[in-house]
Formats: C-alpha cells, structure tokens, sequence
C-alpha cells in the first residue's frame, strides 16, 4: 500500500518539490510518503483531488482534439459538395461525420430556405450546446481548483490546533511535538497548493481552447449557410428570367 501511495504521489503530485522545502531530520524523511503521512488525514482528499484533476486533463487533451471538434476531412468534403439545390448531400455528410461542427452545420442546412437571421439565431444555440458538451468535465475541474487550496487550509488548522493542543498539555518543554502539528500544518498547505494552481491553470486554458473552437465554427457555418443563400438567389433569378421569357417567344413566333 505505501510502495503504491509512493508511485502516485511521484507521478500526481511532484512532491519532490516539497521535499527538498521540508529540511527533514533523517534520511527517511526525505521520502515522499513519509512527507505524505506527516501531511495528516486531510492529504487523502487532496490526492484523490490530484487523481481526479489528472484524469480529467487527460479526458479533454483526447476529447478537444481538433479533429473531433473541426474535421478538416469533412470540412473539404462539405466545400466539394456544397450544391444549394441539393442540400441532402451536406445532410447525408453531416450524419456520417460525428464532430461538434457537422452536428452545428446541419442545423443550419435544415432551415436553409428560411430568413438568414432565423439561422443565424439556430446555429448560435447549436454552437452553445455544443460548448456545454464540452464543457460538461471542465466544471469538476473547477471544483477541484477551488476546493484543494481550502481543504490544504482545513490541514493547516488540524496541524495548527495539534500544535496548540501540545503547548496546551506539555508546554514548550517539547518543541517536536509542536514542530509536528507545524509540520502537519505547512504540508497540507503545499500539497492543497500544488494540486489547485495546475487545476486552475488548465480550466483556464480549456476554457479558452473551448471559446476559440466555438467561434471559429460558427464563423465556418454562417459563411458557408450565406454563400449558400447568396449562390441559391442569384442562380434561380437567371433560371426565372429565362421561363419569362421563353412564352414571349412563342408569342412573337406565332
């Protein structure tokens, strides 16, 4: 169990740092679980918060890769095909690729026909759902940025009242006792620290990453929804045109 506690903490946590802060008293103090134990009960949350933050960046460096969000494939593929009297082909596209920006396109190829602000307005709500999808593991992320400094502080009472308590008892006539409760106190502090300022930082830089792919295919699909429009008028105007005119044709033949 403490060989498994000790591999944790040297991949999560980056506690040799701590370590080489802590000016330990033995050798064996130098180790990570023996910094780890001194930490008191609250160290157990704060690793599991540790845990969770790895999991969690790693979940979205794999999920907010650009080609499960922007597919380039299917973004050439939709160029090449982009016909506006024959939409079911984009559609037929949109349902076989599954990325965040062919599900955002197709709402917008639905309503093709409609008033471009109508459209506009469904591709800005799609564009929003899918940036609650990816934001949906961002918000424990935050928590656990959040919590971890506050539950180190709840450590840095328990080791604080330790100490007191001593002082309390025996006096100052035994000042490892105090130096432990401290210890304890200066521990918690760190490790709530060094889990909580990576949280932070990589909730913001996801946050960011999300932001930056929402604007970006909503700015992909209203152009290609406006071309759309835009090609659709002006190739059915010279097709209305010529039907005008084929029956005064006719006419002055006759």
């Amino acid at each position: 169990m403490k060989r498994t506690v000790r591999i944790v903490l040297l991949i999560l946590l980056g506690f040799p740092g701590l370590a080489l802060a802590a000016e330990p008293a033995s050798s064996d103090s130098w180790k990570l679980l023996s910094l780890f134990e001194k930490g008191g009960v609250m160290m157990y949350p704060i690793l599991f918060s540790s845990v969770l933050m790895l999991g969690i960046a790693i979940e979205r460096l794999y999920n907010l890769r650009r080609k499960n969000v922007i597919n380039s494939d299917f973004l050439e593929n939709v160029r090449n095909q982009w016909d506006w009297k024959d939409i079911k082909k984009t559609l037929q596209l949109c349902n076989s690729f599954d990325n965040s920006l062919s599900r955002i396109l197709k709402v917008g190829v639905l309503r093709v026909g409609g008033k471009l602000d109508e459209i506009e307005r469904a591709i800005e709500g799609a564009g929003q759902h899918e940036a609650s999808l990816m934001n949906s593991n961002l918000r424990v992320l935050g928590a656990v940025a959040n919590i971890t400094p506050m539950m180190g502080l709840l450590g840095t009472v328990f080791g604080m009242i330790k100490a007191f308590n001593v002082i309390s008892i025996s006096g100052t006539g035994n000042p490892g006792l105090v130096a432990s409760g401290i210890s304890e106190a200066l521990i918690t502090t760190a490790a709530g620290m060094v889990v909580g300022i990576p949280a932070l930082a990589l909730y913001h830089y996801f946050r960011g990453k999300i932001d930056r792919y929402v604007f970006e295919m909503e700015e992909i699909t209203f152009h290609l929804i406006e071309e759309l429009s835009y090609d659709g008028i002006h190739k059915a105007k010279p097709e209305a045109s010529s039907s005008r005119e084929r029956p005064k044709r006719a006419s002055s033949a006759g």
